[in-house]
């Protein structure tokens, strides 16, 4: 058995946030010992828009240990239906390539019909152009209310998954 990484890697802008507690406060919507989930940070592309961040640095499942690995399914799971019910979406993309840091964190997107800018590929489109200044980024206020509801139902939905 590999051992297991340490807990932050010196450069990783993902582990330099979750050391940042006042800028990764107000995103954050649940923790477990091995999983964090957060909201997108302002400028967020969409309302609902999270990434499932493993705690520990670690590049995707080829690197977890044996508990992140039994744990991770269940995880998605829960996260994904905790996304969908507080946006009132049809689905959930879940999506990691891992190349702008390399520290897993998965983007759990939320897609509705009738918003064209959420169907496939046209998230990275919608992110893209938010991320240029060419598109109105969601509202912050928004963004900070679903964040309030969905650490709400958080309590119940995802303490059951570890």
């Amino acid at each position: 058995m590999r051992p297991v990484a340490p807990l932050v890697e010196p450069m990783c802008g993902i582990c330099a946030l979750h050391q940042n507690s006042p800028q990764l406060k107000p995103m954050e919507i649940w923790r477990s010992e091995h999983w964090l989930l957060r909201h997108h940070p302002h400028p967020s592309p969409l309302v609902g828009w999270c990434l499932l961040d493993a705690r520990r640095h670690c590049g995707g499942p080829l690197d977890f240990s044996a508990a992140e690995a039994a744990e991770w399914g269940l995880i998605v799971q829960r996260a994904s239906l905790l996304v969908k019910q507080t946006s009132s979406c049809e689905r959930v993309y879940a999506i990691a390539f891992g190349e702008g840091a390399r520290h897993l964190h998965l983007h759990l997107i939320p897609r509705c019909s009738g918003i064209p800018e959420t169907e496939a590929w046209a998230v990275a489109d919608l992110y893209r152009d938010v991320q240029g200044k060419c598109r109105l980024a969601a509202a912050d206020s928004e963004v900070d209310d679903w964040i309030q509801e969905a650490r709400h139902q958080a309590l119940s939905l995802m303490a059951s998954a570890v």
